[in-house]
């Protein structure tokens, strides 16, 4: 496809945004941009057009990505003073992809609105991290109509690999929450099983070599499990961000008059990591509180 292909919106262009957005550019799509912070040179390069504001991203484009931290970011950008909905005023059958994960009962009143405006909207949350996002294989979780999936599914192809419609919408944010469940428990798994490994004095290197192996291999155990054996913090996906999806989950189950203890431990142990210094770390830095508590790191930091 050239780049007289549809045109798209972008707004957020973070550690996840910035490489989505270049996917769809890459896919031959004009692409209208905009940012709190300054839009990566390579964005610039490949053509995209910077807007001052996300309402002036969706008066130009037909399908709004938006992909920002939290469910006040997303507030902010679509209903807020030059936000996405100003744009849409007028300009019926645009559709609104929100790729934030974010809470699932905002977010349908947020599609309510933009359906208002004779607009359609999708929730979109992915996983897959930073590699996910370059690489072009995130798993993306879709709540909303058929049609309006079918519609932008070849551009959720050039951004992932595992993509579902679940249900309505907020059932794709509700799915990105049991993700987050799931992906919080295995890291403390991992970092409890490799916190003792070492503390017993075995190479937590070859132990999990070993475990890769048998039926305790996962992925978290390949990347992240890597992660704390090298001391490789850097940024993937955030501690602080994690932190509010387990609030998410603990806020959901709270409605919902479900217990969630595993979840609620883990969300405690990313506490202990913020209170040490480390919100802005990988989430993998979890181990560092249960080292923390043991008194006894897996390995030397670098």
């Amino acid at each position: 496809m050239t780049k007289s292909g549809l045109k798209l919106g972008f707004i957020g262009l973070g550690i996840m945004g910035t490489p989505m957005a270049m996917n769809l550019i890459n896919g031959g799509h004009v692409l209208f941009v905009n940012t709190r912070s300054k839009v990566a040179p390579e964005l610039a390069e490949a053509g995209a057009t910077v807007c001052t504001s996300p309402a002036g991203v969706a008066e130009r484009a037909d399908i709004i990505f938006t992909m920002v931290p939290d469910t006040p970011d997303v507030e902010k950008v679509l209903f807020g003073d030059n936000g996405v909905a100003q744009g849409l005023k007028g300009a019926k059958g645009k559709v609104v992809v929100d790729m934030s994960s974010i809470d699932p009962i905002a977010t349908k009143a947020f599609a309510k609105k933009i359906n208002e405006l004779g607009c359609d909207y999708l929730d979109a949350p992915v996983s897959g991290g930073e590699v996910g996002a370059k690489a072009a294989s995130l798993t993306i979780m879709v709540g909303g109509e058929q049609a309006v999936f079918d519609r932008v599914k070849p551009l959720f192809d050039l951004m992932g690999k595992n993509i579902n419609l679940i249900g309505g919408n907020g059932d794709g944010q509700t799915c990105k929450v049991a993700n987050q469940i799931i992906v919080a428990l295995n890291i403390a798994a991992v970092s409890e099983a490799l916190v003792f490994a070492s503390k017993a004095g075995a190479d937590p290197a070859k132990v999990r070599a070993a475990l890769m192996g048998g039926f305790a291999s996962s992925r978290i155990l390949e990347v992240h499990g890597e992660r704390m054996i090298k001391r490789t913090f850097n940024p993937g996906f955030r501690i602080a961000l994690h932190q509010k999806d387990l609030n998410l989950a603990l806020q959901g189950a709270k409605s919902l008059n479900v217990a969630l203890p595993q979840t609620a431990n883990a969300a405690q142990l990313m506490q202990a990591c913020a209170a040490l210094g480390h919100s802005q770390a990988d989430h993998s830095a979890l181990v560092k509180a249960l080292e923390a508590l043991a008194q006894h790191p897996v390995a030397p930091d670098a």
